[in-house]
């Protein structure tokens, strides 16, 4: 396919599903908190297999990268008030309030920047890493709020719960996706012989999180799964 052609059908895509939640989030169908997770974990794998819309050319990559691009700079805009943006505020804010915007999302948006011209599709590293951010970092506040559980010894404001779905939702949304990369045949071998690296990714990704670093999961977690892939791949 023409990588401009990939270019707008990925923009488009991605735009429709965040404006979809900016708008039930707005509606009050959902809670601002669980929009805010599903926009971190539904973003991320949507964005990742519209990467098999581009072809081989060396600009592929930086032409998709300007998606989460163009997604960040608007998250800044709005934290910073130049754009005036309720629904999204709703969706990704935890408390109403446009700042938190400049956290969390915007690290996330930038992280996928990152690791987008980075890694591409010649390594699974930056895939893994997208997906624990994603399927780890995201579902960790879910399971945590809606499962009672201990709290971790050392960081008091996190649970054995949210911990456990880290390395589980990291894991799960790994594997899933490198099994699909397989089978087109981008990454070879089976995917049975990624699973123990993902294993090992995945649990120090879930190390991580726990650590008491507020508003910056989504860059310390992902950066360690990344240098933790280097070590298998």
């Amino acid at each position: 396919m023409n990588n401009i052609l990939a270019l707008v059908i990925t923009f488009v895509l991605s735009l429709a599903f965040l404006r979809s939640m900016d708008f039930i989030a707005h509606r009050g169908w959902m809670d601002s908190k669980l929009s805010r997770k599903v926009i971190h974990i539904g973003t991320g794998p949507l964005f990742v297999l519209c990467w098999f819309l581009f072809n081989d050319d060396p600009s592929a990559r930086w032409l998709a990268a300007l998606v989460p691009l163009a997604i960040t700079v608007q998250f800044a805009l709005t934290g910073l008030g130049v754009i005036k943006d309720e629904a999204s505020v709703q969706a990704m804010s935890r408390t109403g309030d446009p700042r938190e915007i400049l956290r969390g999302p915007l690290y996330y948006g930038i992280m996928f920047v990152v690791l987008t011209v980075v890694y591409w599709k010649d390594s699974p590293v930056g895939i893994i890493a997208l997906m624990m951010m994603c399927g780890g970092d995201g579902v960790a506040d879910i399971v945590g709020r809606k499962f009672a559980s201990a709290k971790l010894p050392w960081s008091r404001e996190k649970s054995v719960a949210g911990t456990v779905s880290v390395f589980l939702g990291g894991f799960i949304l790994s594997a899933l996706m490198l099994f699909i990369y397989v089978a087109a045949g981008v990454f070879g071998g089976a995917t049975t012989n990624y699973l123990l690296p993902i294993t090992a990714i995945a649990f120090v990704g879930a190390l991580v999180e726990s650590l008491h670093y507020k508003d910056i999961d989504n860059i310390s977690m992902t950066l360690a799964s990344a240098l933790v892939g280097h070590w298998f791949f």
